[in-house]
């Protein structure tokens, strides 16, 4: 991903994150019972931990624009939408087979995390 799309993606989650918080605490938090109001708590929790970490992605892609940094821009977004978004499904009412997508997120996170970590490593290891 590009700097720009990552900035503006990241944007977007966190418009998003604020427009599903606001549904679940005025529209969702008497209709979801116990666990399902668990799921969306923690999706909305990781949304609001991942999407500032991908605007910080985006940041440095606009200093370093590196393979590796773009790579890492994509997992992170492709993890974000499907721990939380399997998250979310599933908290309302989604069909049970979606509870494959949390995990898959989870891994794509830390494979993100872990990429743009060696990504920056690599760069700043070549300029000394």
């Amino acid at each position: 991903m590009s700097s720009r799309l990552t900035l503006v993606v990241a944007g977007m989650l966190l418009a998003l994150g604020v427009a599903l918080g606001g549904v679940g605490m005025h529209a969702m938090r008497g209709r979801l019972a116990g666990d399902y109001w668990l799921l969306y708590q923690t999706a909305l929790h990781y949304q609001f931990y991942q999407a500032p970490g991908l605007l910080g992605v985006g940041l440095v892609l606009r200093l370093l624009d590196a393979r590796l940094l773009r790579l890492a821009a994509a997992l992170i977004t492709a993890g974000i939408l499907a721990f939380c978004g399997g998250l979310y499904a599933l908290a309302l009412g989604a069909p049970r087979w979606l509870e494959r997508l949390p995990p898959i997120g989870g891994v794509l996170l830390v494979a993100g995390w872990l990429v743009f970590a060696f990504g920056v490593w690599r760069h700043w290891g070549r300029q000394q």
